[in-house]
């Protein structure tokens, strides 16, 4: 029951949920980065510009494990976009069965720290991110940041 001279919630108008497919390649990285920067902009969201910066790279990064490590097993990937209120979250999806880990930073290493950075991210901006199995066999992995930073 509503109080009196309270609106009722109504979803803001850039919220919902998109979903696209791609190819396991190398071009596929900066076409996803760049699909999700055209539909924060047609949608008008009103993201911070730190954070979309970093929701851009989390894409890059997630991508580029799909295309790099489960490309042979998972010759297409998906990548979803669930825009609330208050937050985003962005999500690719590949069929290869390796649940891979974050891991922990080795400075001598060229590679093998996407996930780790992805975890950093996320959490500096003050979002949270994790890997969840799906029916078939493969993963997804996902974080969810705020539109605004966190004070």
């Amino acid at each position: 029951m509503e109080s009196r001279g309270s609106v009722p919630a109504r979803p803001v108008s850039y919220e919902g949920v998109w979903r696209f497919t791609a190819p396991a390649v190398d071009a596929s990285v900066p076409q996803a980065r760049h699909a999700v920067r055209d539909l924060l902009d047609r949608q008008g969201v009103p993201v911070d510009e730190d954070i979309l910066q970093g929701l851009l790279l989390i894409v890059s990064e997630l991508v580029t494990n799909v295309v790099r490590h489960a490309a042979l097993l998972s010759p297409e990937l998906a990548v979803e976009v669930a825009i609330g209120a208050e937050w985003i979250r962005v999500s690719v999806e590949d069929n290869h069965p390796y649940r891979p880990t974050a891991l922990v930073t080795d400075y001598g290493q060229t590679g093998g720290r996407g996930l780790l950075l992805v975890r950093e991210i996320t959490a500096e901006a003050g979002g949270t991110c994790d890997m969840e199995h799906t029916a078939g066999g493969g993963k997804i992995i996902w974080a969810a940041l705020p539109l605004k930073p966190q004070l």
